[in-house]
């Protein structure tokens, strides 16, 4: 099965993708360095030299390199925060949908009169959430709600946040976007790394937030080397 993996720093501090061939693709959006193994290929969407913050990062050049590479099965890995109590650190989320509302989604079409309906495909969400059972459980059909970032959310925006959905981030909805433009097939995966702003009484900051993704590494390590095997 052919394959593309997008996800962000938590690729950048994992041994599993070290001897991947690493290449670049010229796109009409800019160059985009990935990796590839057999039918497999990786993307950090923040970049591979510094990363870029989220706001800054090149979907566009992104999502078209992995079309035109050839690949139409998409698999993203995103970084949350969770708007709900019973959604805890530590767990799993899939995507169904998205709220986007506060900023311009990215898109293709900036000459033209022209959209697609927007929408997370998420066709080999069945499949993982199957064959990652016991050792990982896959909660589905949650709604991200992306903000723009790069800082993190105040405690009154969560407030209003929390009655559109059920985890915060700032990049998936652009990825859905465009790659529903492109006729790729998005499947998302979430790794809920904090509570967000207010949420059970946490106050969050980037120092916090960095020490709680770096807790969570084992787990998001053993979680590639499970959908590397899976999608095989």
């Amino acid at each position: 099965m052919k394959v593309a993996f997008i996800s962000g720093t938590s690729i950048v501090n994992s041994d599993l993708f070290a001897g991947w061939e690493v290449r670049k693709a010229t796109t009409p959006y800019g160059e985009v360095v990935c990796k590839t193994q057999g039918d497999f290929a990786l993307i950090n969407r923040h970049g591979y030299a510094a990363p870029l913050p989220p706001h800054r990062i090149n979907h566009r050049a992104n999502l078209r390199a992995l079309a035109d590479l050839g690949y139409g099965d998409i698999v993203a890995f995103n970084s949350v925060g969770s708007l709900r109590p019973d959604l805890p650190p530590g767990t799993l989320v899939s995507c169904s949908d998205y709220v986007g509302l506060p900023q311009g989604p990215a898109t293709y079409f900036d000459d033209e009169l022209k959209g697609g309906a927007p929408g997370i495909a998420n066709n080999l969400i069945p499949l993982l959430s199957e064959r990652l059972a016991p050792e990982f459980q896959v909660h589905p059909g949650k709604v991200y709600v992306q903000t723009r970032g790069p800082r993190f959310e105040t405690k009154a925006e969560i407030r209003i946040l929390q009655h559109w959905g059920d985890v915060v981030g700032m990049t998936a909805a652009h990825e859905a976007d465009l790659c529903t433009e492109l006729g790729l097939r998005y499947n998302s995966l979430a790794f809920v790394d904090n509570y967000a702003n207010g949420i059970e009484g946490t106050a969050i900051d980037f120092a916090a937030f960095k020490n709680l993704v770096q807790e969570n590494q084992s787990k998001v390590n053993r979680l590639f080397a499970r959908l590397l095997e899976i999608l095989a």
